[in-house]
């Protein structure tokens, strides 16, 4: 019961209606490109044929060519052929991005990374913004959860930054706070794959993460009380990287494809994770030592 208080205490930052209010904006993108194949290349691969009547009817609302009578109002964004200038007022990687018809995947990493939160609402429509902003999402809680793990170690070995006042107090529980990222996690890929967001809309999922949450806070409490001098600190980092990156993906899978890992695939995945994670937890503790 105690951590369940302390779940819901952190969970008092996560609000689904922000998120929902996010995926839920409209956008309208002028799309410039040198040729019918290099249009006909970006629409494709931003629609591809697999996706449903409505989702394609929705995203050519969304894009509009340059060529087209209707290309008139105003645009949020412009994705213009490489090597075609940005018009003036607009800017390079924050309203206007270039791309490259053979490197089409890049140019979409590009853009979800410059910009997140639209990002979000375009995924709804569009399987490649939607397949990218998942893969920078898990990547990037599982990253903000490793870092907690290690600021909330780092008082064990360095009493100074016991002062810094969100990593204690109101948090008792680090486990809790963990939690709480990996549920706005949730929330985040379940409007990214145009699901219904919300703690009822996904009791079954946010059970699954509390229930998780017992095993690995229990390997990485073993991980730092075993080896001394602080030496479990990257170990109990790299556990809550794999964690929340293993649930992020059996996430992914569940709203893409409507299932999710299997036992197998659950530890193929966290054994891949967890060397990933240790490499990420390395360089976070450089950065926050040096800091």
């Amino acid at each position: 019961m105690k951590f369940l208080t302390q779940v819901r205490e952190a969970l008092r930052k996560v609000d689904p209606e922000d998120i929902r209010a996010l995926a839920a904006r409209r956008y309208r993108i002028l799309l410039i490109a040198g040729s019918p194949a290099s249009y006909a290349a970006v629409e494709d691969f931003l629609t591809p044929a697999g996706a449903s009547r409505s989702k394609r009817m929705k995203a050519a609302e969304t894009i509009t060519r340059a060529c087209d009578p209707g290309a008139e109002g105003r645009f949020h964004f412009i994705f213009a052929e490489h090597g075609m200038p940005a018009p003036e007022g607009w800017q390079e990687e924050v309203d206007f991005f270039q791309f490259d018809v053979n490197r089409l995947p890049q140019f979409v990493t590009r853009f979800v990374s410059a910009r997140p939160d639209e990002a979000l609402a375009l995924a709804r429509l569009l399987e490649p913004v939607r397949h990218e902003y998942a893969r920078q999402t898990i990547h990037q809680i599982s990253r903000e959860n490793a870092l907690f793990s290690i600021l909330t170690s780092l008082p064990n070995i360095v009493p100074g930054i016991a002062q810094i006042p969100w990593l204690i107090g109101e948090f008792a529980s680090d486990t809790a706070v963990l939690t709480a990222n990996q549920i706005r996690m949730a929330f985040l890929l379940a409007a990214a794959s145009d699901r219904g967001v919300g703690f009822r809309e996904q009791r079954r999922e946010i059970g699954s993460i509390m229930a998780g949450a017992w095993g690995w806070r229990a390997g990485a409490r073993q991980l730092v009380s075993k080896i001394p001098f602080g030496g479990g600190i990257i170990p109990k980092a790299a556990v809550a990287y794999a964690g929340t990156y293993v649930v992020g993906t059996a996430l992914d899978r569940l709203y893409r494809l409507g299932y999710g890992l299997s036992r197998e695939e659950r530890e193929k995945a966290y054994e891949e994770a967890y060397a990933r994670g240790r490499e990420v937890a390395s360089s976070l503790a450089r950065m926050v030592k040096a800091g």
